[in-house]
Parts: structure tokens; C-alpha cells; sequence
């Protein structure tokens, strides 16, 4: 079904009740616009999956989908856990001033400096991903006399895709322990035999854009039968059971997610009947979602420059962006919509591709989107950039990353404000700072 999207009296696209043109002469272009309510919702849409079956329960937001300190605040107010996965991001929860009992540490190759802050923290819990990790953190945990609760992250030996899985393959993965080799089982073994690591219970994630509940099902399979081999083995039990985040969320037409309550429902009652068909206590469920919470909420604007028409072949149509504020066309071959600001569900006249401004021939937003007949100066809106759009943006061509603006009750403020040429060079060294040396290489 074709997007419709939300316009005002004067047939303008509106973010959160305001006019997008408005929005990009006050912040100027381009400028990524929240509409903070879209992720207030989806995030009661997901506490209410959970408390309906009266179950215990995190909702983490994965914060590598997009982390500032405004955001970190507001998963805070919506009640849910944080998923951090590197120094930077416990930093900003920190300073964010988020409970730290319910950040959790991810990552496959976490540092020492790293592990040390999160026990200096005193977070809620670090997932482990490999045995280096084990070693470190309980060493680290032995010099500050502390202890730190741990969950296994382990490979299920499934990989999903939207409405695609397999079951066999994602063995091989940078992330996690392995079932089938036994890494799981020594690993367990590790941190039951260690007296400052607290084992909590196990986390799987399997891919990313699914849209249906069977992937999920699967790996809860695989994750709720070894806790039952374990309970036989070791007797003992996990007091968690993380399946993960990976809902999909709509980028173009082609996408047909399922409402994230359904989903999620669907994944809960398995989850539930298989703990008590294999006689296990019902463990703590988390799920870590990302995009879902905030890619449908964001809506990048730009303004439209320069355009280059090749007769029977292709027109280019040129932003103020590109690949240094949306990475993801370029990195894996990402799908848009786009629509002009002015006039959202006009009429297509052409079918145009979106180039971004900087130097690479790649840096292609949109293949052929079919838009209205424009011109220079008008507003091009991009929607469902809310997820990997600022995480991944970058200073290539040495472009300042944009601004990112949050919409609630018909008030605009910046979240992030747009970089200047000067925050640009601010850590620059010129050669006057070098000294000569005696010595040469």
C-alpha cells in the first residue's frame, strides 16, 4: 500500500503536527526530525505485549540505533532498560543519568578500560561473547572487591531476515558462543566456577528487519532446551531469558511488518508454554529493540540542488546530504521513500534518483523514486530514518553532521545541534605543533 503521508491545510507534510517546511528554514537542511510520540507509542505497545500475560519482563532499547542524551532520557521515562555497546554510550547514559541497574553492556570485543567503567558504574549486567571476556572481567572484578551479573550470549545456529530464516549457518558469527562446538557449555562452566561473576540467564540475537514471530520462535526453541539440559547437568536455572531485538519496521512499500504487539505476543506465548512443557521456572523475558522503538520516527529533510538529466537513461536529482548523514544506502544497499515537502501525496510527474553531495560515485540515497516535478531550493523529506541514520554519521568530505531535532505536543527543541566548521577542525594539529627530532626513520 502506497505510503499516505500527514499533511496540513496547505497540503504540507507535517512532523509531529508541524509543517516540514517551517522545520527546515528554522533548523535548516539537512535536519533528521523526531516525532517523539511515534516512539512513546511503540514503546507502550510493547509493555502492554508483556504485562497482558502478567510476565516478568526488560524492555532494553538498543541505543546503537541511535544514542544522545535527549533519547537516553526519554527511553528512561518510558520505563525501559538500556543496551549499550561501547564506552562512549555508557558514557552518554551516564551523563544522561539513567539508572544504571538497567543498562546492560554489549559487544563482541569489549576492552578492559571498557569492562572496568561498567563495573566502576555498577551496571545491571554485562553479556559476555567470548572466553577473553570472562577472563578479563572477573579479573577486574577481583581488584575492586566487586561482583557483576553476566548473561551468555550464544548462537542458535539461526539467522532471519524479514520473512526469511535459516536454520542452520549462523554458527558461523564474530558474536557469541557456539552451541554445537560446546563453547556454550564451557562457558557456563567458567562463570559457575567463578565467585565475582553472578550467571543470570542467556542471550541470543538473530538478525535484523524480521517481520514475523517465527525466527524468534526458533531460537527461543534452542535457548529454553539448553537451559533444560543445563538444569539436568548443573542444576540450575536462569533467571533470564534475552531473545533479542530485530523487529522490522516499514522503509518503503515493499515492506509488510505485522504490528510489534502481535509479534511480540506470538514470541511470549510460545515462550511461555515451552518453559512449562520442559517443567523450567518462567524466567525474566528482555528483548532489545532498536530501529523498532525510533526508525519510523525520525523524517530527514533536505533541500533539493542540482539535477542532471542523461535523456533515456536517468535523471539525477541532487540533496544537501548523502552518505555523511545516512550511510546505510551506501554500506548495504538500504530502500527510502522520499516525497517533496511542499506537496507529500501529489501526483508523480518523473521518476528521479536521489544523489547525496559527496564524492563517491555510491553515494546514492534513492534509485528511482517517482516524485512530483521539482526544482532547486525544494524540501525533499526521507522518512523511517530514525535507526542507524546520525549512529552512522561521519565527517566524510568533511561535512558537519546535522542537526537532529524532537517534536512533542507541538514544540520543537534541539536534541543535537548541527556541527559547525569549527567543531569540524577543533582537535586539527597544525605542523607548527610538530617538533623536529634528531631522530629519522
Amino acid at each position: 500500500m502506497a505510503r499516505i503521508y500527514e499533511t496540513n491545510k496547505e497540503g504540507h507534510l507535517t512532523i509531529g503536527g508541524l509543517d516540514a517546511l517551517d522545520l527546515a528554514d528554522t533548523f535548516q537542511t539537512p535536519v533528521i526530525v523526531y516525532d517523539v510520540a511515534k516512539i512513546r507509542n511503540e514503546a507502550q505497545e510493547m509493555h502492554h505485549a508483556f504485562q497482558k500475560r502478567n510476565l516478568s519482563y526488560q524492555i532494553a532499547y538498543a541505543s546503537k540505533a541511535f544514542s544522545c542524551k535527549a533519547m537516553v532520557q526519554l527511553a528512561e521515562e518510558e520505563g525501559l532498560s538500556l543496551d549499550v555497546v561501547s564506552g562512549g554510550e555508557l558514557h552518554t547514559a551516564l551523563l544522561a543519568g539513567f539508572p544504571t541497574e538497567r543498562i546492560h553492556f554489549h559487544g563482541n570485543n569489549k576492552s578492559e578500560a571498557e569492562l572496568k567503567m561498567a563495573i566502576e558504574a555498577n551496571i545491571g549486567c554485562v553479556v559476555l561473547d567470548n572466553h577473553l571476556e570472562i577472563q578479563w572481567l572477573q579479573s577486574l572484578c577481583n581488584e575492586a572487591n566487586a561482583t557483576m551479573n553476566v548473561l551468555l550470549r550464544v548462537t542458535p545456529g539461526i539467522e532471519a531476515h524479514t520473512h526469511d530464516y535459516i536454520l542452520t549457518g549462523q554458527e558461523d558469527s564474530k558474536f557469541g558462543f557456539d552451541l554445537q562446538s560446546g563453547q556454550a557449555n564451557a562457558a557456563f562452566e567458567a562463570v559457575n566456577a567463578s565467585s565475582r561473576l553472578c550467571f543470570k540467564g542467556l542471550h541470543c540475537h538473530i538478525g535484523s528487519q524480521i517481520f514475523e514471530a517465527t525466527g524468534f520462535t526458533h531460537a527461543a526453541e534452542k535457548l529454553i532446551a539448553l537451559l533444560s539440559e543445563w538444569k539436568v547437568k548443573y542444576n540450575q536455572e536462569a533467571e533470564v531469558l534475552n531473545i533479542g531485538g530485530g523487529f522490522g519496521i516499514r522503509y518503503t512499500d515493499e515492506d509488510t511488518p505485522m504490528p510489534i504487539g502481535l509479534v511480540l505476543g506470538e514470541v511470549l506465548d510460545y515462550i511461555s508454554s515451552a518453559v512449562l512443557e520442559r517443567g523450567l521456572a518462567m524466567p525474566e523475558v528482555w528483548i532489545e529493540p532498536g530501529r523498532s522503538l525510533v526508525g519510523e520516527a525520525a523524517t530527514t529533510l533536505y533541500t533539493l540542488g542540482s539535477r542532471k538529466d542523461i535523456p533515456g537513461i536517468r535523471t539525477y536529482v541532487s540533496v544537501d546530504g548523502g552518505m555523511s548523514d545516512n550511510l546505510r544506502p551506501a554500506l548495504y544497499q538500504a530502500k527510502y521513500d522520499a516525497a517533496l515537502a511542499e506537496r507529500p501525496n501529489a501526483g508523480a510527474d518523473e521518476t528521479v534518483s536521489i544523489a547525496g553531495k559527496c564524492c563517491e560515485t555510491g553515494d546514492m540515497l534513492i534509485w528511482d523514486v517517482a516524485l512530483p516535478q521539482s526544482s532547486a531550493g525544494d524540501i525533499l523529506a526521507v522518512p523511517s530514518t530514525g535507526a542507524y541514520g546520525y549512529s552512522m554519521a561521519n565527517h566524510y568530505n568533511r561535512n558537519p553532521r546535522p542537526a537532529v531535532v524532537f517534536i512533542e505536543n507541538g514544540e520543537a527543541f534541539t536534541a543535537i545541534r548541527r556541527e559547525t566548521y569549527e567543531d569540524l577542525t577543533q582537535f586539527d594539529l597544525t605542523l607548527r605543533n610538530y617538533k623536529k627530532t634528531e631522530t629519522t626513520i
